[in-house]
């Protein structure tokens, strides 16, 4: 019965909307209808229904329904913990402590403090163990609990335990929660060859700004070109999409194109700014993880010809959304307008919401082949085509046999990779940031797994080597030397980095380098 009861408030919902539009507007006998409708079925469920349902929670299982009905898993109503989430996904912004944790060994372990935080200035650091939050155990705790205790109003003062890696005895920290600020951007490197590298992720309220900080330093340092990594992006603010483009591209150059219904929905967005670095080689880095935003940003670099695209094909989503906030902590996040490249590429890929649309005649199937600047040949309708299509298929066939064989017990596998190279930090037993992983510390990973009742049989494990010499090296690598020895440790694994190094390497500026791409590599499906 109640599936059936919530798809009736659905359509009734429906109705009470279009036809409350229309009583201002000139009714129609359907609007009135739907209306009434709505009315009947609104007093017949409150009155007669066999469970009493508050009028309140009424509404909001109308509102759901309503919103499920149209197919479109970007339109929802964020209430509570979704709304929080929403402004901390798109400012960056939370109240806490300032750590970055993971599970390990069944423990909240600190990744890493962030930078002036009251868990930096109290000297927290990689590998220490959380184990308790105002007197109570952490033992067992997933993420999502973690943040429930650690997070809270800014001035409130919350307790932490932490065992310190090598040490028995339990630190007990008494830390004031503070606005704490997430970037973004992540600190970037400089590779060999003078290649700058840096990540962005999510694009957030900051990201431009941050962005041009972070390459203005990099290129001050000795950085020749550039790598921008937004793989696995899923995306964010289109104003700040539109704000990292405009750092790469020339005044006046379109950075993309809404379409949609509403008022204020259809309209060009283009850059206000000279590009601040013109002569700097610049390679984007896509996976199918590149989403929205991100797509905006990688779309127009491409269709303008200032970078070369390195990856797979993106996610996707060439669809705009706006959140009306309602109040109470409510607000609801509604698709209204599909976005277009420069060159007028949709990339949004076919989804139901196209098909139910579609009865209206309205939805575009762009089907055609658009030009770059440079008379490239590039396609829409489903993700961005990357220049230069590299595959991450890193470690193989043997490493994927390893992961399956050991499944649920990958964890296990986590946890002792991760106190391996903690041991390792404490014992100083790793001195150069060349260490080779070998077969003794498999060995001890393996004997380890065994500890645990993890077996797996010896052709497996032997197959899946370049499996557990990447997480060694990793984790020796971040947790002995820092982030920046695990992003070069991990190059060596990253065939998609490798290949945008190697064309930056060969390119002295941004027209050198689109001379290196064979022709119409972007066509290829």
């Amino acid at each position: 019965m109640r599936p059936r009861w919530s798809s009736l408030l659905a359509i009734a919902v429906l109705s009470f909307f279009l036809g409350g539009w229309l009583l201002g507007r000139g009714v129609t006998n359907t609007g009135l209808r739907g209306a009434r409708r709505f009315d009947d079925v609104m007093a017949r469920v409150t009155n007669a229904y066999v469970d009493s349902v508050p009028s309140g929670e009424l509404y909001d299982r109308a509102a759901n329904g309503l919103l499920e009905s149209l197919d479109d898993p970007y339109t929802v109503l964020l209430q509570g913990a979704d709304y929080e989430g929403l402004h901390e996904a798109t400012s960056g912004n939370f109240s806490g402590i300032g750590i970055q944790i993971d599970v390990r060994d069944g423990w909240i372990t600190v990744v890493a403090p962030l930078p002036d935080t009251p868990a930096d200035r109290a000297g927290f650091s990689t590998g220490d163990r959380v184990v308790e939050v105002d007197g109570v155990s952490t033992k067992g705790w997933n993420g999502d609990a973690a943040l429930r205790h650690l997070r809270g109003v800014a001035g409130t003062k919350v307790r932490v335990g932490v065992r310190h890696p090598g040490r028995t005895t339990m630190v007990t920290y008494e830390l004031t929660r503070a606005e704490i600020h997430v970037h973004s951007v992540t600190p970037g490197v400089i590779l060999e060859g003078g290649v700058g590298y840096v990540a962005l992720n999510p694009v957030a309220d900051s990201s431009a700004f941050e962005l041009e900080r972070e390459v203005t330093r990099l290129v001050a340092v000795g950085a020749k070109s550039l790598v921008l990594d937004l793989r696995n992006n899923p995306g964010g603010l289109l104003n700040e999409g539109v704000g990292i483009a405009d750092l790469f591209l020339d005044r006046g150059q379109v950075v993309l194109s809404t379409h949609g219904r509403a008022p204020g929905t259809t309209q060009t967005w283009s850059d206000g700014a000279a590009q601040r670095w013109p002569d700097l080689p610049i390679v984007v880095l896509v996976n199918e993880g590149t989403a929205s935003a991100a797509e905006i940003v990688a779309g127009a670099l491409q269709d303008h010809d200032r970078a070369v695209l390195v990856g797979e094909p993106t996610f996707g989503k060439g669809l705009v959304q706006t959140v009306y906030d309602l109040g109470d902590s409510t607000a609801l996040k509604i698709t209204t307008s599909r976005w277009y490249t420069p060159s007028g590429r949709l990339i949004q890929k076919p989804h139901a919401i196209d098909s139910v649309l579609s009865d209206t005649a309205r939805v575009p199937r762009d089907t055609a082949t658009h030009r770059t600047d440079a008379g490239r040949r590039v396609r829409g309708g489903g993700g961005i085509l990357p220049d230069l299509p590299v595959v991450d298929g890193t470690l193989g066939a043997g490493a994927r046999a390893l992961a399956e064989a050991l499944g649920s017990h990958f964890g296990d596998f986590r946890d002792i990779t991760t106190a391996y190279a903690l041991e390792a930090r404490e014992q100083k037993s790793i001195t150069r940031e060349d260490f080779v992983v070998t077969e003794e510390m498999r060995r001890t990973v393996r004997a380890r797994l065994i500890a645990r009742n993890v077996r797996v049989n010896d052709a497996v494990w032997t197959a899946g080597r370049p499996l557990i010499d990447s997480w060694l090296a990793s984790d020796l690598a971040r947790y002995v030397f820092g982030r920046e020895s695990e992003l070069r440790r991990r190059r060596a694994n990253d065939p998609q980095l490798q290949a945008a190094v190697t064309l930056l390497r060969q390119a002295a500026t941004p027209q050198a380098l689109l001379r290196l791409l064979p022709a119409d590599s972007t066509l290829p499906r």
